[in-house]
């Protein structure tokens, strides 16, 4: 029997404390009555012997201390699922915002899933093709796997989340068995109508399922939207054996929200007054992506994040990096001198890439012709800075060859159209057309035979 409790001790922030309430359960939703009329949903976090503190998702404005009841629910945070959720736009909290009426199915889900045991996980191997040849070509994304894009304020990672959405496949006979979850936390609602009229112009909206949660929506749901997102994205890839891709934006913004939340609840700070549990938090949402043994299906995430003041080292991105499989840096560097997708492929790494290309995935001069691009790319760095000291027309012949090569790996390899879809063949052409610019001496990393049968000059 449900016990409807009629007065609560302190509401602060988005925190309800009560006291001397009986078998309360931890992360259970309760649902609070404001005079009768207004309805809120809250969630126990803590709970000391009788004591309990409740986060509401809407915040405690307006709430009385004795003209409230709140009923405890006995249940964790659920949704209702099936596969008519492809094409549908949700609000953070799994509530459909977009006038095509609810969700009924047979089962509802915890939100709060589980990271995968890494006993029951198979090796990512196949590769996702995102049309931009950065991206394809050196930092291959590998089904399963988890890569994250680190951009910085101003930066166009919302236009690269939506082209990534837009041109995405996979290859083979699981074509057609490929969605894509986009979650948005934080946005403005300028970002959130173009991510839609993107999707819906691009003819992709009705495999992708959008959860938005905006700037001017509860801090509290923001913690709660990506968990509904992946559990959406279990369902489809674990019962439906869909290949399902996870985009999400932007972490920091979800770091902020649950920095928040910890000093309202007044928890000892850690690193840039973030929890001490900012690593096991991020790990709990990023290590929910893979591929398991007895499942047909998969889950690759890619999680956007912006580091303040572009610092690497900052404790969302530095914690990121020690969980995820590599990461994708975008360079201000290279926007402000007009190159889009303004992604830095030196400091940028895909761990799973060398697995899962090559004969069997891509084609056989990929392995290859990455490393030299990639080598290429690293010694054009150290040309740039040596004729900074001495300048250009004092470098030796094949320096000068170098320096072109930099020129038009940045013009006509990472610069890209926000509509141009490259498919990997046209990645790795333009790739060896490159080398060509390279005297063929200073090709060390490619096999001669390849060489022969894709080098032309």
């Amino acid at each position: 029997m449900k016990v409807k409790y009629l007065k609560i001790d302190k509401a602060e922030g988005p925190l309800l404390v009560m006291d001397e309430v009986k078998d309360a359960v931890y992360d259970e939703i309760v649902d609070i009555e404001i005079s009768g009329k207004e309805h809120r949903i809250g969630k126990v976090v803590q709970i000391d012997r009788g004591k309990v503190i409740i986060q509401v998702f809407q915040g405690t404005s307006g709430i009385s201390l004795n003209d409230v009841s709140v009923i405890f629910s006995g249940k964790p945070m659920e949704i209702s699922l099936s596969k008519e959720i492809l094409g549908r736009v949700f609000n953070g909290t799994g509530k459909p915002i977009d006038g095509a009426g609810e969700i009924y199915s047979n089962k509802n889900y915890n939100i709060n899933g589980r990271p995968m045991n890494p006993v029951a996980r198979l090796y990512p191997r196949n590769y996702i093709q995102t049309g931009i040849s950065s991206i394809d070509g050196l930092l291959t994304l590998i089904r399963g796997q988890k890569l994250p894009i680190f951009s910085g304020d101003g930066l166009p990672h919302n236009q690269l989340a939506a082209q990534i959405v837009s041109q995405a496949r996979i290859t083979g006979k699981e074509t057609g068995n490929f969605a894509v979850v986009f979650v948005a936390m934080g946005i403005k609602h300028d970002e959130a109508d173009f991510f839609r009229k993107v999707f819906e112009e691009t003819g992709v909206m009705d495999r992708v399922v959008m959860f938005l949660n905006l700037a001017d929506d509860p801090v509290m749901e923001r913690i709660i939207t990506p968990r509904c997102a992946l559990t959406a994205a279990e369902y489809l890839a674990f019962e439906c054996d869909m290949h399902v891709l996870v985009i999400m934006t932007d972490i920091t913004s979800y770091c902020e929200a649950l920095r928040e939340i910890s000093s309202a609840r007044e928890e000892v700070p850690s690193r840039k007054g973030y929890p001490g549990y900012l690593y096991s938090d991020l790990a709990n949402l990023y290590e929910r992506a893979g591929m398991l043994k007895d499942c047909k299906g998969s889950i690759t995430q890619i999680a956007i994040l912006t580091m303040p003041n572009d610092d690497i080292t900052h404790p969302v991105p530095d914690l990121t990096g020690y969980i995820t499989e590599g990461q994708i840096v975008l360079n201000r560097s290279l926007y402000q001198t007009g190159i889009y997708p303004p992604i830095n492929v030196l400091p940028s790494l895909s761990r799973l890439m060398k697995d899962g290309i090559g004969k069997k995935y891509t084609r056989e001069d990929h392995p290859n012709v990455a490393n030299q691009v990639f080598s290429a790319y690293s010694k054009v760095q150290e040309v740039r800075a040596l004729a900074q000291i001495i300048g250009e027309d004092e470098l030796s012949e094949t320096d000068r060859k170098y320096m072109e090569f930099g020129r038009q790996f940045e013009e006509r390899f990472t610069k890209q159209g926000f509509e141009e879809n490259r498919d990997i063949s046209q990645t790795l052409d333009l790739m060896w057309e490159l080398l060509g610019i390279l005297p063929e001496q200073e090709l060390t990393r490619i096999d001669p035979s390849l060489a022969k049968k894709y080098l032309r000059k």
